[in-house]
Formats: C-alpha cells, sequence, structure tokens
C-alpha cells in the first residue's frame, strides 16, 4: 500500500469514543481551540449552557453515529423529521410510546458498537491480502508500512523517517497486545481491539502508555503541566493564553495531578482519559433526555423528540433509511 495507508489507517484507529484524542501529534495538525483525550465530563444537567446548532455536534455524533452525522444535510427539516420519528420508533423497545433515558442509553451504545465494528469491516479487506479472515502482523505491516520498508533511502532525513520509525515498533506492540492467543495473527476481534483500544479492557493500558509517549516531550516519563497544556493547545508567541487555557491549567493542578507533585504519572493519565465513574452513554441520555422532556416526568414521547429535532438530528438528518431495512437485531 502505498504511503497513503498510513494515514488511512491513524485515521480509522482514532475510534468511536466521540471525544477521545488517540492519533500522536505528530501526526496531526496543531490545533488552535481545545481539543480533549477524554470523553466530556458529566456535568449538571440543569447548569448547561443555552446551545447553539454548532454546539449540538457531539449530540448528533452519539445519537447518530459520527459517520451517518456525516450525511444529514442532504436532507430537508421535514425529511430529517420523518427519519428521526423512524428511528424513535425503534428506540422505545418496549413500545410504550415512550422513550427512556436507559432505551437512549442502550441505543446509543448500539450505535457506537456499530460505527466501530462497520469500521473494521471497510478495512478488512485491505489487509487480509491472503483471504483467509486473519490478519497476520506481517500482512499488517507490509499493507501499512511496506512502501516505507521497500524504499528506505527516499525517507532518509525527512520527518516522515522518524514518524515511521516511531510508529512501526509502536503499532507491533499494540498488535501483539491484542493478539491474545500470541499466534501472530488477528481474528476480527481482536483485529477490532487492536484499531480501536480504548474499547476494550485488556487494551487499556497500551492506550495509558500511547498517551503518556505522545503527550511527554522531555521523555521523563511523566506529564508536566506545560505538556499537558501544549497537547491541547497551539500557543502563538506575544498572544494571551484564552480563558479556557487557564482553566485547564487550574483543572490539572485541582485534579488532574491527585498526588499534587506537579505532574501526571501513567495511573493519573489513567485516572484523566479512562475515568472508571463515567458513563458517557448514560450522561448523554440523560442530558437528551433532560433537554427535550417538556413536561418533566423523566421520559420522552415521540412529539417531544420531533418538537428539539435539532438537538438530535441538527439541520440534517439520518442515513438510516438503509438502516431501516436492516434486521433490527443486528449487533
Amino acid at each position: 500500500m502505498a504511503r497513503g495507508g498510513r494515514g488511512r489507517r491513524l485515521e480509522l484507529a482514532l475510534g468511536l469514543l466521540l471525544a477521545v484524542v488517540l492519533a500522536p501529534p505528530a501526526l496531526r495538525a496543531k490545533p488552535t481551540v481545545r481539543k480533549e483525550r477524554v470523553v466530556r465530563p458529566d456535568s449538571e444537567l440543569g447548569e448547561r449552557p443555552p446551545e447553539d446548532n454548532q454546539s449540538f455536534q457531539y449530540d448528533h455524533e452519539a445519537f447518530l453515529g459520527k459517520e451517518d452525522s456525516k450525511t444529514f444535510d442532504q436532507l430537508t427539516s421535514e425529511e430529517s423529521k420523518e427519519r428521526l420519528g423512524k428511528i424513535v420508533n425503534r428506540i422505545d423497545s418496549d413500545g410504550d410510546g415512550f422513550v427512556t433515558t436507559e432505551e437512549l442509553k442502550t441505543w446509543i451504545k448500539r450505535v457506537q458498537k456499530r460505527y466501530i465494528y462497520d469500521n473494521v469491516a471497510k478495512v478488512w479487506k485491505d489487509y487480509d491480502r491472503d483471504k483467509d479472515d486473519k490478519i497476520s502482523w506481517e500482512e499488517y505491516k507490509q499493507a501499512t508500512y511496506g512502501y516505507y520498508l521497500g524504499n528506505p533511502t527516499e525517507f532518509h532525513d525527512t520527518s516522515e523517517h522518524q514518524t515511521f520509525k516511531k510508529m512501526l515498533p509502536r503499532d507491533e506492540r499494540r498488535f501483539k497486545a491484542a493478539d491474545l492467543d500470541g499466534d501472530q495473527t488477528a481474528t476480527r476481534e481482536e483485529f477490532t481491539a487492536f484499531l480501536h483500544p480504548e474499547e476494550f479492557e485488556h487494551m487499556k493500558e497500551i492506550v495509558v502508555l500511547e498517551t503518556l509517549e505522545d503527550i511527554d516531550k522531555n521523555g521523563d516519563g511523566f506529564v508536566d503541566q506545560d505538556e499537558y497544556i501544549a497537547d491541547m493547545f497551539s500557543h502563538e508567541e506575544n498572544s494571551p493564553e484564552p480563558d479556557w487555557v487557564l482553566s485547564e491549567r487550574e483543572q490539572f493542578n485541582e485534579f488532574r495531578d491527585l498526588n499534587k507533585d506537579g505532574k501526571l504519572d501513567k495511573d493519573e493519565i489513567r485516572h484523566w482519559i479512562l475515568p472508571q465513574d463515567y458513563d458517557h452513554a448514560q450522561a448523554e441520555a440523560r442530558h437528551l433526555v433532560y433537554e427535550s422532556d417538556k413536561n418533566k416526568d423523566e421520559k420522552l414521547t415521540k412529539e417531544e423528540i420531533l418538537d428539539n429535532w435539532n438537538m438530535f438530528v441538527g439541520s440534517q438528518a439520518t442515513n438510516y433509511g438503509e438502516d431501516l431495512t436492516k434486521n433490527h437485531d443486528e449487533l
């Protein structure tokens, strides 16, 4: 595969944790706005600020899936509402005419799972070169790094050389962690764990380690406050830091640096990016119910959802016309 395959693989490896960023900074443009590595923390729902359509993007991706949410702007508001109504019928699993927080949570988790496995299915043929329904490390290495390995002089003394040199052993380490039976080949489930490690318990140490390696620029094995901020924000010379950066510095001191030694170790990084007591699907479901529940009975009618359609699908509509024809028991 040509060098473009590397970029594609890195994009795919990000997974659906809707707000978690795992790709190394060297392979992505420096943002000028806030970037987060962890799902947004659950806030007091009653204290949420008014949201405009732009800030509904998180809700759209959680409710519909990242890929499907991109197709919404092809439809009119009426078409959007019509398709949303069909989705509501499916979310209401007991058919009582109401959508509860639990039913919404189940739906959001289904959307997550569907995205991840569809994502793996789309790229499977690119790596399973011998069509044996398994992907060996050698197959993956050749598909992703074959051009680099076959043409090393082309990359000599270039930034891409350093990138490939760093990513190849890192990918091999991750592949071995995903390969539970140690046979140097990945089943579909193992390859899913390789591409989406944040979704698998046995891969979470890899997620923590890769995050540390990404942010720890001085190589001391810790993340200090400046490294923590630099991962989120590219500071332009002679320009003041935005208020949110000052707030993040306070967050680092008060909540990230648990032992107050001025830096984050692996345990503190794990607590930051993989909080044990946070269920993003539950939080998002609660948020959607709270914002749409006009009579405050803690459940939603179809009318209440359609009245607040902008939050669920915005000015767009889901690509679930295709999904509605599928077997409802999929995934």
